[in-house]
């Protein structure tokens, strides 16, 4: 093979230089040593390249000279997303998998329908389909759930003059976790460490009442949660509120909310009425989302030596948070919607 003085020159230059990729050195090596006349066997041996590659960077100098050196990458060939592919895509995302697996991953789908995993993704991005995720929702089968739920929203968006309205429930089994290892803090690129295992103190009941027009709460740890334990709660709520007031509580359900004692209650005190949201309607109780708050701040890591300790946190944290309470934004839209 031979070759002009010059691109003899170019070639040594490209060695020499210290900007010069490994793979365009190991090139201009492999076409110096066949312009000096050595053969494949010691282009092999000498440089560890294979044969098919020898052949191919000669074939490639010959026809292009130096620019033939460069390196070459033509890409897959560009795919159209055509309206027949993507409603491929969209049939088959909502068929479970044949594996028995319960939804589809882009590569897997891409697998089974013979096109790129990202094309795939662009077609559920575009529709905003996401097999990962799953939401769980609860329906209601109160007959009277409309008028409930319409009672329910009026206390919040209209509430009677002169009166006050709390959203009512109890957090039950509560428990008071010791953990038996050190918690080790956080610290930068790593997050706050737990031991595995703990101690079981015990479990309490966590009472609470959420002024709809404050935002402060009113709680009350106990052991049990009973009925009586129920209306001692509401006689301690109504007794911190003037007596020519209304009072109007909002909770769900439970047995225990519906007894002969609270019955024998509120013929007692017929200042109290109570309002009843529609079964599995929790969502409708403002005090649930006071109760998510809690379990975040001080209940899911918390570490409690006993009951009385655990107790004493979650009526501190009522103190705090009450002195910067408020209330809870609720708004309401009637939304129609037609469906074709």
């Amino acid at each position: 093979m031979k070759i002009s003085a010059r691109d003899e020159d170019e070639l040594r230059n490209m060695l020499r230089s210290h900007r010069t990729a490994a793979v365009q050195s190991r090139r201009a090596q492999v076409i110096l040593a066949l312009a000096e006349g050595r053969t494949y066997a010691e282009i092999i041996e000498r440089y560890g390249v294979a044969a098919a590659l020898i052949t191919r960077w000669k074939q490639r100098f010959v026809a292009d000279g130096l620019a033939g050196l460069v390196s070459r990458y033509t890409g897959r060939t560009a795919y159209t997303l055509t309206a027949k592919v993507e409603a491929r895509i969209l049939d088959a995302t909502r068929r479970k998998p044949a594996d028995g697996s319960t939804h589809w991953s882009t590569r897997k789908l891409a697998q089974h329908l013979g096109v790129s995993h990202m094309l795939v993704a662009r077609v559920w991005a575009k529709h905003r389909l996401k097999p990962h995720r799953m939401e769980r929702y609860m329906a209601s089968n109160d007959p009277d759930f409309e008028r409930k739920a319409a009672d329910v929203i009026g206390l919040y968006l209209n509430p009677p003059a002169h009166a006050a309205v709390f959203c009512v429930d109890e957090k039950t089994a509560i428990q008071a976790l010791d953990r038996l290892d050190p918690v080790l803090p956080l610290s930068p690129g790593r997050a706050e460490r737990h031991g595995f295992e703990y101690y079981r103190h015990g479990t309490l009941s966590l009472y609470a009442a959420l002024n709809t027009k404050t935002g402060s709460v009113v709680g009350k740890p106990v052991s049990r949660h009973t009925s009586a334990e129920f209306v001692a709660f509401l006689t301690a709520l109504a007794a911190g509120q003037p007596r020519n007031k209304e009072i109007h509580v909002i909770l769900d359900n439970l047995s225990a909310h519906k007894s002969k004692t609270v019955a024998e209650f509120l013929a007692a005190h017929p200042r109290v009425r109570l309002h009843f949201t529609p079964t599995y309607s929790s969502w409708l109780n403002q005090v649930e989302l006071w109760f998510a708050k809690i379990e975040r701040d001080v209940i899911s890591r918390g570490i409690f030596t006993s009951t009385r300790d655990l107790a004493r946190k979650l009526m501190r944290y009522i103190e705090h948070y009450n002195k910067s309470a408020k209330p809870v934004r609720w708004t309401y839209n009637e939304v129609t919607r037609r469906i074709a």
